[in-house]
């Protein structure tokens, strides 16, 4: 793999989830400047719903050995994820976060799937970018052996955001 491509992804490893943590945990002005922003929460989970059909999508192209539709598919799924990536940071921007007003077992359920989202979507930045790398470059073996892992992954942040989004609606 290219130097500067591995420099690249160690950046973006590091500086996403450390910008992302330090957006949610700052302090947020309450003004109406905000306001706006309430919006970005449905169009992320619409983002991580279509999301999920591209990657089954992709995965389906693959198997049946349409490799340009595979990877029209995937190029398209990793747009909106970095579409959603830029969406959600513009919203943790704006607008403190919510917190889960469930109880009992829905509490339990909603901090499992947050916790591992979260520790789940840090991980398979990397392992995307890697995936995309091999594959664009025609490293088909290398591709292969990464994409073991981050696919599954991947439709797990992509499946979780939507049902995280799903439970905490209410609440906004």
């Amino acid at each position: 793999m290219d130097k500067y491509y591995r420099i690249f992804i160690f950046m973006v490893s590091v500086s996403v989830p450390t910008l992302v943590a330090y957006l949610i945990y700052r302090p947020v002005a309450h003004g109406t400047e905000g306001n706006w922003a309430m919006l970005l929460p449905h169009i992320n989970a619409a983002i991580n719903a279509t999301c999920c059909i591209l990657l089954i999508l992709g995965f389906i192209f693959i198997k049946l050995r349409r490799i340009s539709l595979h990877r029209a598919t995937m190029l398209a799924a990793f747009i909106l994820g970095c579409l959603f990536l830029v969406s959600y940071i513009v919203y943790h921007s704006a607008v403190p976060s919510t917190s889960f007003g469930g109880e009992g077992t829905m509490r339990i359920i909603y901090y499992l799937l947050l916790i591992t989202h979260i520790i789940l979507a840090a991980v398979v930045a990397p392992l995307v970018l890697i995936a995309l790398y091999y594959g664009l470059t025609q490293n088909i073996a290398r591709h292969k052996r990464i994409v073991k892992f981050a696919y599954p992954i991947w439709l797990y942040v992509s499946i979780t955001g939507v049902l995280v989004y799903l439970l905490i609606r209410p609440y906004y």
